[in-house]
């Protein structure tokens, strides 16, 4: 048996590096799609980043499309999973959504993720040959809007919102404020100036009795 607990005689997966770490090869991939966007970004780029070669690549991944897709979904359990799940939990609307987008401001500038979100930024130039990843995208968008639409709607029959209130557009609004604070910090936003940014987010919601 050799000292990785792998016995000597175990048939090994061709093409794929010995000590081969998934999630450091995902993080690499993740900051050259961001960089690059998913089309211009090239497989030699790719595998020079995550220290393999092309054919580690597709035994690892399948392909580009499902490496991308497999980034995204890292990306978004690592960085966006908890800051949503605060979102739905917690009681009061307006402080959920005002916390939500304070943590969004931290998220999209911290030094260990993408600065914006991947979604946004790295699908913006998905051309419709790339049916597969272009797909995706547009469902994860969607979810991000479902998000809200649901916490909405709720804080409507709470009563902490109007019953009038047009649960539908205000979900795409928040979500359109979002998207945009991605472009804002690719385009260098201070994290105080993000701060500030994400603070108005709040007051797109009405209150009870407006």
């Amino acid at each position: 048996m050799s000292n990785t607990g792998t016995p000597e005689y175990a048939p090994k997966i061709k093409g794929r590096p010995r000590g081969f770490d998934r999630n450091q090869a995902l993080i690499s991939a993740l900051d050259v799609f961001w960089r690059r966007g998913y089309e211009p970004a090239s497989v030699s780029e790719l595998c020079a980043a995550m220290g393999i070669n092309p054919p580690s690549l597709y035994a690892a991944f399948g392909n580009k499309a499902k490496l991308f897709l497999e980034a995204v979904d890292f990306y978004e359990r690592t960085y966006w999973d908890a800051a949503c799940e605060r979102l739905e939990a917690a009681p009061d609307v307006h402080k959920a959504v005002k916390a939500f987008f304070q943590e969004a401001a931290s998220i999209l500038l911290s030094p260990q993720a993408p600065c914006g979100c991947l979604v946004v930024l790295a699908a913006i130039n998905v051309s419709p040959d790339s049916a597969e990843v272009s797909e995706a995208i547009k469902v994860l968008r969607q979810e991000g809007k479902n998000l809200f639409f649901r916490r909405l709607m709720r804080a409507v029959k709470e009563g902490q919102l109007p019953s009038s209130t047009d649960v539908k557009s205000l979900s795409s609004a928040l979500k359109t404020m979002l998207e945009g604070m991605s472009i804002q910090a690719r385009d260098g936003l201070t994290q105080s100036e993000m701060t500030k940014l994400a603070a108005h987010a709040v007051r797109l919601l009405p209150h009870p009795g407006e």
